[in-house]
C-alpha cells in the first residue's frame, strides 16, 4: 500500500494575523506527528506549483484576477473579515492546487494507492465568485474538474467532513450532475448553509447536518445512512475528501465531539467504498482543524488508516 503525502514549505509562508485560527502552526503540528517511526513508509513528495490556468476550471478569470490583486507586496491584506492574504499567499494556493492535481494523477496512473495533501490555505468555502472563510480558491473543486478533463472521469464524489459546511463546493456544483457533494457539518454554524433540503438541481448535493454537542455515534449514523448511501447510488470514478478536523471535541470553533477513532472509521469506510466502486482512487485534502493537538492527532489517524488500507 503506497500513500503519498504532498506538502511544501511555501504553505508556512501564507501568513495570517496574530491570533488567527488558520495559522502556519497547524502544519507544523501535523508534521511533528508525522516524524514518528510509524509514518516512515509515507511517500513524501514536495508539492508542485500548479498551473494557474487550472484555477479557471472552477472560478472565472475576473475572480482570479481580483484575488491576485489583493496580494500585498508586504504585510497583510484583508479580503473579508475572516480571510487575509500575505505576499506568498497566491503562491501557496498554487502549490496546494498543484499538489491536489498531482495526487489525482497518482491515483489514476497507479503511482500511489491514495494521497493526502497537507496544504494551506484551505479551499472548501471558496465559492465560484467569492473568497471567504479562510479560503481563496476551491482546491477540491479544481481537482474534481482536473480529473474530468485530464483523466476522463465521468462521476466524482467529494466527501466533506469539516465541521463547517463547504458552501463553496456546494455552490460550484449545485447545477452539476457529474459531481456528488456530501457533507457532514454542525448546523447552525458558519457559513449558514447545508440544510437537508439543499439537494442541488440534480439531487447531487447530500447534506447530513449535525447538532451542537453531537458525538461520534451521531456522526457515524449520518455518515452511514446519508453519505455512504449516496455514494453507493452514484458510483463515482474518484472520491475526494475535504478533510477538515475541526469536528474534534477539542476544537475552539465548533461544538461537535468527535475523537480520532471517528476519523479513522470514516477513512476506512471511504477506502472500502473506493475499492469497491472507484478503482481504489481516493485523494484527501486538508481543510480545517484549529486545535493543534486535535488536528495533528486526528489527521495522523486519518493518514495512518490511508497507509494501512
Amino acid at each position: 500500500m503506497t500513500t503519498r503525502l504532498y506538502s511544501h514549505d511555501i504553505f508556512l509562508e501564507h501568513i495570517t494575523p496574530p491570533g488567527h485560527p488558520e495559522r502556519p502552526d497547524r502544519l507544523r503540528a501535523l508534521h511533528e506527528v508525522l516524524k514518528a517511526d510509524i509514518f516512515d513508509p509515507l511517500d513524501r513528495i514536495e508539492a508542485p506549483r500548479g498551473d494557474a490556468m487550472t484555477i479557471g476550471y472552477a472560478h472565472p478569470q475576473a475572480f482570479i484576477r481580483r484575488v491576485e490583486g489583493h496580494i500585498p507586496e508586504t504585510g497583510l491584506a484583508q479580503i473579508d473579515e475572516d480571510t487575509s492574504v500575505s505576499p506568498k499567499s497566491f503562491e501557496a494556493a498554487l502549490h496546494a492546487i498543484g499538489a491536489a492535481n498531482a495526487a489525482v494523477d497518482d491515483v489514476f496512473l497507479g503511482t500511489a494507492d491514495n494521497a493526502f495533501v497537507a496544504a494551506r490555505p484551505p479551499g472548501h468555502h471558496a465559492e465560484t465568485n467569492r473568497a471567504m472563510g479562510f479560503c481563496l480558491f476551491n482546491t477540491a473543486a479544481i481537482a474534481a474538474r482536473y480529473a474530468q478533463r485530464k483523466h476522463g472521469a465521468e462521476r466524482i464524489a467529494i466527501v466533506d467532513w469539516d465541521v463547517h459546511h463547504g458552501n463553496g463546493t456546494q455552490d460550484i456544483f449545485w447545477a452539476d450532475h457529474s459531481v456528488l457533494y456530501c457533507s457532514t457539518h454542525q448546523m447552525p454554524l458558519y457559513p449558514g448553509t447545508g440544510a437537508l433540503e439543499e439537494t442541488g438541481e440534480h439531487g447531487t448535493i447530500c447534506n447530513a447536518p449535525l447538532r451542537a454537542h453531537d458525538t461520534g455515534d451521531h456522526f457515524r449514523e449520518a455518515f452511514r445512512d446519508r453519505v455512504l448511501a449516496a455514494i453507493d447510488d452514484f458510483h463515482p470514478d474518484l472520491i475526494l475528501i475535504s478533510a477538515g478536523f475541526d469536528a474534534h471535541h477539542r476544537d475552539p470553533l465548533a461544538e461537535i465531539n468527535l475523537v480520532e477513532d471517528d476519523f479513522d472509521w470514516a477513512t476506512g469506510k471511504l477506502m472500502e467504498t473506493a475499492d469497491r466502486l472507484s478503482g481504489n482512487r481516493l485523494v484527501s485534502l486538508l481543510e480545517g482543524g484549529y486545535d493543534l493537538q486535535g488536528l495533528s492527532a486526528s489527521a495522523g489517524a486519518h493518514i495512518l488508516r490511508l497507509m494501512r488500507g
